[in-house]
């Protein structure tokens, strides 16, 4: 299980804005946002993840949480 977990879809909900508008701004594919919002990637460039914030007006930290993992 990843430690780290992908809020993506919390920040979309508070901005009110939809995943194909922000798909078009960054530049990605709806399908790979999806993927992303579902925690179902590896790794993220830090160019997209800096158009993501850019766009919804936020920080990197509003998007990650990290969930230490119990021993």
């Amino acid at each position: 299980m990843m430690s780290i977990e992908i809020q993506l879809d919390v920040m979309l909900a508070k901005r009110k804005v939809k995943s194909k508008d922000l798909a078009l701004q960054v530049g990605i594919t709806e399908q790979n946002l999806s993927l992303l919002k579902q925690g179902k990637v590896k790794g993220i460039r830090f160019s997209t993840l800096e158009a993501i914030c850019q766009y919804l007006d936020c920080q990197p930290g509003d998007l990650l949480v990290f969930h230490p993992e119990s021993e």
